[in-house]
């Protein structure tokens, strides 16, 4: 066969390859609907985000094909031409999404920046990268109040796109090279196994990683470009797989939605393989075929770009309004089909429809770029008090007037004025190592003239606890020194990584010997962190180690303590308050939540034990070998079976999202502490 028969030959294989296929549409149907019911209740279908995997294989395998045989003249075009239309397919529903959504989100969140701030990058196509640097649980509480969190994929999306093109052309496939076919299934079959192993490899140890940046999803959509390639070169491969029967396929994927999250990286890799062969198997004369190319799924799968960026949107505005409920479902389900027929009929289409001439070129320019100004305007100025556009109230709050952790802190007692003065007594990150902090610029009381010394000692959180031990330097005469290394471990024992590893070893290595030396007998070491890290939703080895080494270290600080006659105290989990993800603000009620306030809800106080249950049983071993106290602030934080951000009195118990103690919770703090610190059996 001569090279130009050969040529008409894949050219005429290619255009038969390329002919619309009804039932890509009613898989995207597929996978959108599992998307939005996850959404609605992960209980319902706990995996169901994985439809978005499924878009993944459809969206390689759909791009591949639509590069097939087509013709350029050189790169340049061929570069142009690629980008022109996935511009055209993305762009314009964005901006009009983030824009609409921008504005809407802003009426009922007090301080939106955030949510804005992800919005304008999401536009830029790196909102993956941000979840990702913000190390981001995309199955958090707090996930669901962003409007923009599901922005993530088309960031993934969009990066793809910056290295396919280059695949595709210099391998040949997109000049309709004689091996071009074979290059870029070698190439993109080889990048596809380094993904792989890359993805099951982080998703275990860095899961924001594995979950939000494109190298590791990269193999998702190459399976879809593998398995088109497959086809062209190899007619075999689609003729077994086309004896599998379709409806079996589809009913593996949905059970394999039923799995749990923590079976993620197992449920990811089946989601795949199953789309890629229900993409093959999917053939006239099945059942599945028949259901997949109706009239009104096909439609879904149509609209399913537009629906997919509407239906969080909506889910989101009702979670900050009126909430989810089993009457608003048919409500927020008929919003999310009107944005979307909105978005695809006034938007998606035209654009996509659109030629890209000069002329055209002003005619985008006009249509895109004010909205796009108006977006990056809303973001810039509605999160900014002058600007704002929030309907509701703000708390006044004494929390919202300590600044920061390590403000200024004073108070009177016997007629004397003692300063803690914040930044002296903090690491804050790897820079201070080799910060001396002195009893006499951390202490609150006299440390010379006390009946009794208490040397505070943790992360972040002991300094969030300042007020709580006004009482006991006031009415018992005690001081009490209180230092900080943000992101400190518990115990040296624990190794910390990333922007506090050399802080946290030099804070255990160094800080702590030099304060602990300087206390005498009867003292009292107080170990405050957040330990809600020690109590996950699942205990995996790692966690188990941790937990292992928590108990060693704390036996033998305790010795070393005993020793010196100083007794050893240690916070126990609070709630866990950061999965809400909330900030005061949000706990308010306001006047557009009738049905009580969702946003910030903290897994009740049945759950908490459940979880805390070995962290507790390890804790209880430590106190019963070694007199250690056991110091639990569970009724103050979770003072009814329902944990709230709201004490028994109404205020409000965390200062940000990161469930840091506000000044009344630390108040409130107080009287255990005087309590626990004053019988006269601790330490004694």
């Amino acid at each position: 066969m001569t090279e130009t028969a050969s040529r008409e030959a894949r050219k005429a294989l290619n255009s038969s390859l390329k002919k619309y296929r009804p039932e890509i549409d009613g898989l995207r149907a597929f996978a959108v609907v599992a998307v939005i019911i996850n959404h609605f209740n992960k209980d319902l279908l706990p995996s169901g985000y994985l439809g978005v995997d499924i878009f993944f294989v459809i969206s390689g395998y759909v791009i591949t094909s639509s590069l097939a045989g087509r013709e350029s003249k050189n790169f340049l075009e061929f570069l142009t031409g690629f980008y022109e239309r996935r511009i055209k397919r993305l762009v314009p529903a964005l901006v009009v999404f983030v824009l609409i959504t921008g504005v809407l989100i802003s009426f009922f969140n007090p301080d939106p920046g955030g949510a804005l701030g992800l919005g304008w990058k999401s536009l830029l196509g790196v909102s993956n990268i941000s979840l990702y640097r913000s190390s981001t649980d995309y199955f958090a509480q707090s996930t669901e109040l962003n409007p923009y969190t599901h922005t993530w994929s088309l960031g993934v999306e969009e990066q793809f796109y910056l290295l396919f093109p280059f695949l595709i052309w210099f391998s040949g496939f997109g000049r309709q090279a004689t091996n071009g076919a074979r290059n870029l299934f070698l190439w993109v079959g080889a990048l596809t196994i380094i993904s792989l192993v890359g993805f099951i490899y982080f998703y275990q140890r860095n899961q924001p990683a594995a979950y939000f940046l494109m190298p590791f999803r990269f193999w998702e959509m190459s399976a879809g470009c593998l398995l088109f390639i497959g086809f062209q070169k190899r007619a075999r491969i689609e003729r077994i797989l086309e004896q599998v029967p379709p409806l079996l396929v589809v009913t593996a994927m949905v059970g394999v939605m039923f799995l749990p999250v923590s079976a993620a990286v197992p449920a990811t890799i089946g989601i795949v393989i199953l789309s890629a062969i229900l993409i093959a198997s999917l053939k006239k004369g099945t059942a599945a075929y028949s259901v997949f190319t109706l009239d009104r799924v096909v439609f879904i799968g149509l609209i399913s770009y537009s629906l997919y960026l509407w239906h969080w949107s909506v889910l989101s505005i009702s979670r900050w309004t009126i909430g989810i409920h089993w009457w608003s479902i048919p409500i927020q389900v008929g919003l999310m089909l009107i944005m979307a027929l909105g978005s695809y009929a006034w938007i998606e289409t035209p654009y996509r429809k659109l030629e890209w001439s000069l002329l055209r070129w002003k005619a985008i320019g006009v249509g895109l770029i004010p909205p796009a100004s108006a977006a990056a305007l809303i973001i810039g100025y509605v999160k900014t008090e002058p600007f704002s556009l929030f309907l509701g109230s703000k708390p006044q709050l004494i929390a919202t007037d300590v600044s920061s952790l390590t403000a200024p802190y004073s108070l009177k007692a016997k007629n004397r004025k003692w300063s803690w003065k914040g930044e002296k007594c903090v690491l804050s990150d790897n820079s201070q190592v080799g910060k001396v902090i002195r009893i006499e610029d951390c202490t609150i009381g006299s440390f010379e003239e006390a009946d009794r010394r208490i040397l505070v000692l943790g992360n972040s959180f002991s300094a969030a606890f300042t007020h709580a031990f006004e009482r006991l330097v006031e009415d018992r005469n005690y001081a009490v020194t209180i230092t900080s290394s943000w992101g400190a471990s518990p115990i040296k024992e624990i190794p910390n990584n990333g922007t506090w590893d050399k802080a946290n070893d030099f804070y255990w290595s160094s800080t702590v010997p030099s304060l602990t030396k300087q206390l005498r007998a009867g003292d009292i070491v107080f170990l405050i962190n957040d330990m809600a890290g020690f109590s996950p939703k699942e205990i995996t080895g790692e966690i188990a180690k941790k937990l292992e080494l928590l108990g060693l270290g704390l036996t033998r600080f305790s010795a070393e303590l005993k020793a010196q006659g100083i007794t050893l105290a240690i916070l126990n989990g609070n709630p866990f308050a950061r999965e809400a993800g909330c900030k005061p603000e949000s706990a308010v009620k306001q006047w557009y939540s009738p049905f009580g306030n969702k946003k910030c809800a903290i897994p009740d106080r049945e759950t908490t034990l459940e979880r805390r249950k070995q962290l507790d049983e390890l804790l209880n071993r430590v106190s019963a070998a070694g007199g250690v106290k056991i110091v639990d602030l569970l009724d103050v934080f979770c003072p009814l079976d329902e944990c709230t951000y709201h004490a028994k009195d109404g205020s409000i118990l965390y200062r940000d999202e990161w469930s840091h103690p506000s000044v009344e919770a630390a108040k409130l703090s107080g009287d255990v502490f005087y309590r626990l610190f004053t019988d006269d059996q601790i330490g004694r």
